[in-house]
Formats: C-alpha cells, structure tokens, sequence
C-alpha cells in the first residue's frame, strides 16, 4: 500500500502566488488553499495537515494573528507553520517567530527553496517523534 500523502494547508491572497505554491508542491503533497488568515484557520481546524504554510500580508486575518491562533489551539498547536512573506526586514522576522512560526521564507521565493524548506522540517518532526518514541521504551 502506498503511503498516503503529507497535507499541506497554503494560505495567501494573491491568487498567482496561491496557484504557484499549490503546482509547486502538489507532486509530493496533498495541498488544500485559503486566501486569509481566518479561513487557513478553519481549513487548518478540519484537515489537521501536517504543515501550514501562511503568507503574512492578508486580509481579514494577517498570516502572524493566524499563525498565533493556530498555536493556541490544542487541536492544531503541533502543526509546524512556514510564514512567507515579502517582509524580509528582521524586525518582521523577529514577530514572524514570535507568532510561533517554525520557519520563515521570504517571497519572491524559489520553489527548490521552499520544498528544502517543507522536508527540513518534517525530517525535524519525524526525529521528534523517533525521540519519543525511543524514551517510552
């Protein structure tokens, strides 16, 4: 049996940039799309994906106050975030972490980036989970 695809939610507003994230990573991933903060929440709080990938500038909700909300919710704390953003000073980055993010990307983004960026942190949940699995033996 084949192993079912990891689930991606990928938020952003620009419809270009929503549509070039999901061909980017829909080879590997399974990708469900929001355009806001408040609607990646939702989708987030119904899929359970195993990474949310939030652009900061939004409307109704900004991908930092989603990235927090995300956070504080016991269903969906765990799910690592990728905040990409055209905000690249480190006073946004700064916030971006401090909103929990588990990474940053700064847009214009490069696709091989970015894919290095989603596997560099399912490997670090994986070795999370082989760690805690090795000290309940």
């Amino acid at each position: 049996m084949a192993e079912s695809k990891k689930r991606i939610v990928v938020a952003d507003d620009e419809p270009f940039i929503l549509s070039a994230l999901q061909d980017t990573l829909s080879d590997s991933y399974s990708v469900t799309t929001a355009s806001n903060g408040a609607e990646a929440i939702k989708v987030a709080q119904k899929v359970l994906p195993d990474l949310i990938i939030l652009d900061v500038m939004m409307p109704e909700m900004d991908g930092l106050e989603a990235c927090k909300n995300l956070k504080r919710d016991k269903a969906t704390s765990s799910i690592p975030v990728i905040l990409l953003t055209a905000k690249g000073q480190i006073t946004d980055i700064e916030k971006g972490f401090k909103s929990g993010a588990d990474a940053y990307v700064v847009k214009p983004f490069s696709p091989a980036r970015l894919i290095e960026k989603v596997e560099e942190i399912f490997e670090k949940v994986e070795m999370r989970k082989k760690i805690m699995e090795d000290k309940k033996k």
